[in-house]
C-alpha cells in the first residue's frame, strides 16, 4: 500500500496565499511606479543584512532555499510512493521542462544570434514557481488535481536548469573548495539518515544552513542547496510518528505560504514602467523574450510530451489528458520573477537592458496569465479539462 503525505499546500490557507501573491505585485509595481520609489530600492537594496549581502539577497538567496526545500521534499515524496513513483511518468514532467526550455532558447537565438543581446538566452526558459501555483490555486476547483504535481514538477526542473545556468554560463568562476565543502554536507545528511537513521528535524536544518552557507561562497545559486537538502532528508519515519519530510513541510508551511512567498514576489516585481524604455529600439530583445515565454514555453512542453510519449519515452499520467498538459503548458509560460532574477544576470552593468528586458517579461507575463485563465475557463465550460 501507498503511503499517503500530506501536500505542502494546506487546502485552507492556499487561496489566501494566491492572493497575498497578487496583492504583494500589484503594491510593488504601484510602488515603484510612484514617488516613494526610493523607498522601496532602499529597503531592498540598500539594507545591509551583513558585509555586501542586502535585504534583497536575503530574500532571493536564503528564503527563497526555503521553498526550494519544500517543493523538493512534496516531489521526492511523490517519486518515492505517489504519482511519479515510475521512472516513465517520473520522466514525464522532466522532458516536458526539457522541451519547456529548449524551444524558447531556439526562438530568442533565431532573432538575437550574431547580436549583443544573445546573451539574454537564458531569460525566456524559466518558470516562475511561486506565480504558477499561484495560478492554479486560483483555479483549482476547475482543474485536474493531478495537474499540481506535474506544474510543481515541471517549474522545479525548469528552475534548477535556470540555477545551472547561471552558475555555468553567468558566473565568472566556481569556487571549488566551497563547492567540495557542500558536498561534504551531504554526505554528512546521508549518512545521518542512512546509516545512524538520525530523526532530528534540527540536526538536517543546521547542517542545511552550513550547505546553503558554502553553496552560496561556492559562486552556485545558493537556492540549489534546498533541493539538495530535499535529497538527503529522511522521508520515512524509523521510530517516530512522523517522518522529518513531514514535520519539516509542517514546520515551515505557514511561514512560506504567508511570508516568503508573498515576500519574494514582492522584492522582485518592482518594477518601473519608464518612458524612456522603447521597445522599439530592441525589437529582437522583445520578440525574443515575450514569443520565447509565450509560444516556446507551450509548444515545447507540448511537443516534448507528446513524442516521448509516442515512443514510449515516458507515460503520461492516466489522470491527465492532453488538454490538461496543454493548460500546465500555458500557465508554465509566465517567467515573471524567475526571468527578472535571469535577466538582471544576463545584462548586469547595463541599466537600459535590464529594463526593457524586464518590460517585456513583464508583458509576456500578463499575457500568460489572462490567455491561461481564458483557456482554464473555457475548457471547464466544454468539459475536457
Amino acid at each position: 500500500m501507498k503511503k499517503k503525505y500530506k501536500t505542502l499546500f494546506k487546502v485552507d490557507i492556499e487561496p489566501i496565499t494566491s492572493i497575498l501573491l497578487i496583492f504583494s505585485t500589484i503594491v510593488a509595481l504601484y510602488i515603484c511606479n510612484s514617488p516613494y520609489k526610493y523607498l522601496y530600492d532602499n529597503l531592498f537594496y540598500n539594507t545591509y543584512i551583513i558585509n555586501d549581502f542586502n535585504l534583497h539577497s536575503f530574500v532571493n538567496d536564503f528564503l527563497m532555499s526555503i521553498f526550494f526545500l519544500l517543493a523538493g521534499l512534496e516531489i521526492k515524496d511523490e517519486i518515492l510512493y505517489g504519482s511519479l513513483s515510475s521512472f516513465k511518468q517520473a520522466s514525464f514532467p522532466v522532458i516536458a521542462s526539457i522541451g519547456g526550455v529548449i524551444m524558447p532558447a531556439i526562438i530568442f537565438t533565431y532573432f538575437n544570434l550574431n547580436t549583443s543581446f544573445i546573451n539574454g538566452i537564458c531569460i525566456p526558459i524559466s518558470t516562475d514557481i511561486a506565480f504558477s501555483m499561484g495560478i492554479y490555486f486560483l483555479f483549482n476547483k476547475y482543474l485536474n488535481p493531478s495537474i499540481k504535481m506535474f506544474l510543481l514538477s515541471l517549474a522545479v526542473v525548469d528552475d534548477l536548469v535556470s540555477i545551472i545556468l547561471i552558475g555555468t554560463v553567468y558566473s565568472s568562476k566556481i569556487n571549488l573548495s566551497f563547492f567540495i565543502f557542500s558536498l561534504f554536507c551531504l554526505i554528512i545528511i546521508s549518512i545521518a539518515n542512512k546509516v545512524f537513521k538520525v530523526e532530528n528535524i534540527f540536526f538536517y536544518l543546521l547542517i542545511g544552513l552550513f550547505l546553503w552557507y558554502f553553496i552560496h561562497l561556492s559562486g552556485i545559486h545558493s537556492t540549489l542547496s534546498g533541493i539538495i537538502l530535499a535529497i538527503g532528508i529522511p522521508t520515512k519515519s524509523y521510530k517516530q510518528k512522523h517522518s522529518v519530510s513531514h514535520l519539516t513541510r509542517r514546520f515551515f508551511s505557514i511561514f512560506n505560504n504567508f511570508i516568503i512567498i508573498p515576500l519574494f514576489a514582492f522584492a522582485n516585481t518592482g518594477i518601473s514602467i519608464d518612458s524612456s524604455l522603447n521597445l522599439s529600439k530592441y525589437p529582437t530583445i522583445f520578440l525574443g523574450i515575450y514569443l520565447g515565454l509565450l509560444i516556446g514555453k507551450p509548444l515545447g512542453i507540448m511537443l516534448f510530451t507528446y513524442i516521448s510519449n509516442l515512443i514510449g519515452l515516458s507515460k503520461k499520467p492516466k489522470e491527465l489528458n492532453w488538454t490538461s498538459v496543454f493548460i500546465v503548458s500555458l500557465i508554465s509560460s509566465i517567467g515573471f520573477t524567475m526571468s527578472i532574477f535571469v535577466s538582471e544576470v544576463a545584462y548586469i552593468g547595463n541599466v537600459e537592458l535590464i529594463g526593457i528586458s524586464k518590460l517585456c517579461i513583464l508583458i509576456s507575463s500578463l499575457t500568460s496569465i489572462i490567455l491561461s485563465s481564458l483557456c482554464i475557463k473555457t475548457f471547464k465550460e466544454l468539459h475536457i479539462i
